[in-house]
């Protein structure tokens, strides 16, 4: 069954190639979805795929990039829509 992983980070993740390193990571897991920079200041992923694939990602942005300082990840889980074809910054 296919999962989605809507993750919310906060602390120092703009400005420290935290999009680049989750999109990187996620296209090696084969997960599909997006992550883009929020005006608050955190960024947020929503990432589609094996519930086994999105914790391996969910791992990597709990640690983020050596630039990043990651202060906390919300996460919700929910049932996978099948609306991504790759996974893609959003500007």
């Amino acid at each position: 069954m296919l999962m989605r992983l809507t993750a919310i980070v906060t602390g120092i993740v703009q400005g420290v190639n935290f999009r680049w390193f989750t999109q990187r990571r996620a296209a090696e897991l084969g997960l599909v979805g997006y992550v883009r920079n929020r005006a608050n200041g955190s960024v947020e992923c929503v990432a589609e795929g094996s519930r086994d694939e999105l914790a391996r990602l969910l791992d990597a942005i709990r640690l983020g990039p050596s630039e990043a300082v990651v202060e906390n990840v919300d996460a919700r889980w929910t049932t996978s829509t099948g609306e991504f074809h790759r996974f893609e910054i959003r500007f």
